[in-house]
């Protein structure tokens, strides 16, 4: 209850408490490390980068997308980019020490993250993967992931997206 309250207070979060979605589970994450973040949701479904943008009122280069890929070794490594650009994966390949990388299929996404395809977040996955976000988000002192659901995202400071999931900076797009 001092949980659910807490994250009451001065978050966005509304219907998402009496809810079961997986967006409330990354906000009590991010609680309980003391990051504070604000999650929306809207019941349209799948908006393009455009209508997303519009939605929520901020700029495309700050909208970030979740990318799952798996290298030559077999390890898997998560990638989040702005929503405006594409992931080089040769870039990408490099930044892990991989000779190529490729993205993975979309009905692997869920067995192995938790998470569907348009739902997915670097925070709260099954399992820790390596994670590298693009350079560019240090632009920003907030971005937006994914929520863990289509039509949930996160407002989060883009030091501590870092921070929390022990990710890489570097340029991927």
């Amino acid at each position: 209850k001092d949980v659910t309250h807490r994250l009451a207070v001065g978050s966005d979060v509304g219907e998402i408490l009496a809810d079961k979605y997986a967006g409330f589970n990354i906000v009590l994450l991010c609680s309980l490390e003391c990051i504070s973040v604000s999650l929306r949701r809207d019941n349209t479904g799948y908006l393009s980068r455009t209508e997303l943008s519009a939605l929520l009122g901020i700029q495309p280069e700050k909208i970030f997308k979740t990318l799952v890929t798996q290298g030559n070794d077999r390890n898997f490594y998560v990638f989040d980019v702005p929503v405006n650009r594409e992931l080089d994966l040769k870039k990408a390949a490099n930044a892990v020490g991989e000779k190529s990388i490729e993205m993975i299929k979309s009905k692997e996404l869920l067995p192995l993250t938790g998470y569907i395809h348009g739902g997915c977040s670097p925070i709260g996955m099954k399992k820790k993967f390596p994670t590298y976000i693009e350079e560019s988000c240090m632009n920003f002192e907030k971005i937006t992931v994914s929520g863990g659901m289509k039509g949930a995202q996160l407002l989060i400071s883009s030091a501590e997206l870092v921070t929390f999931t022990d990710a890489t900076v570097c340029e991927v797009t």
